[in-house]
């Protein structure tokens, strides 16, 4: 197991996996069965499932898919996406997922972070927040897939979900999205900086060097990758894949 966590991070739309770009157009990649079983022959040490359409669309979690996922999948593995009850929780945990990814409920209902936390214990859950520049270039927070914006200050934010209770933080930026053009560093440090629990950084990855730039001068505590791990390269077909073990131990000392 890598020393800091690099976790493929998936986008469900309905049954199918997709890629976006800065939350909007995107691309078919395939079937996440198919998917999940490459993943499964790379060995990777974790997996994220976000189905993006779900809270947009005032639907539950699709368990069905998510079983079949979860029966494939051999290492452990995290979902988001129309998470609004501790029901829902208790039966995506049931079918073997090990986390839930909480967003938009947590915004409208910050004590629901409280609530998981005290039936399933704070490793269960990852609190994400999705971050914009505005036109004046200051931080963002929106919710609803980065559909609605809110009056949330971004580190304020941060500090209240450790305080729920969240286990750990995902932090996507979506300027950087699918634009492979590297990580925010200067957002994902600031909120380091101003909390204790694992961060992982999300939006933007394209290369080994930018892995290494969020982890050394962020102080990420992991890293998602998206575009990274179902391209052959940037403007480039699909292709399942995962960086060289050897080269990101390298990067990680």
């Amino acid at each position: 197991m890598l020393k800091t966590r690099v976790i493929p991070c998936l986008l469900l739309r309905g049954e199918s996996l997709i890629k976006t770009i800065k939350f909007d157009k995107y691309g078919y990649i395939g079937d996440p069965i198919n998917t999940v079983r490459i993943f499964n022959e790379l060995e990777v040490d974790e997996l994220v499932f976000l189905d993006i359409t779900a809270t947009r669309e005032n639907r539950p979690p699709n368990l069905d898919i998510l079983r079949e996922i979860a029966d494939e999948c051999f290492m452990p593995l995290a979902y988001g996406g129309g998470v609004k009850s501790v029901e829902d929780v208790r039966n995506i945990l049931s079918i073997g997922l090990e986390k839930v990814v909480i967003n938009s409920h947590a915004i409208t209902n910050p004590n629901f972070i409280t609530e998981i936390a005290d039936t399933f214990g704070s490793q269960s859950i990852i609190a994400s927040i999705d971050i914009k520049k505005n036109f004046w270039g200051k931080y963002e927070v929106l919710g609803v897939s980065g559909t609605k914006k809110t009056k949330l200050n971004y580190v304020e934010w941060a500090q209240e979900l450790e305080r729920l209770g969240a286990g750990e933080l995902l932090i996507t930026s979506m300027d950087r999205e699918g634009t492979w053009k590297g990580y925010d560093v200067d957002l994902v440090r600031k909120i380091t900086d101003s909390v204790s629990l694992p961060v992982i950084a999300n939006g933007g990855a394209g290369n080994l060097q930018h892995i290494e730039e969020v982890v050394k001068q962020g102080n990420a505590s992991a890293v998602a990758l998206g575009s990274m791990v179902v391209y052959q390269g940037q403007d480039l077909g699909v292709l399942v894949n995962f960086p060289d073990r050897q080269k990101l131990s390298n990067i990680f000392g």
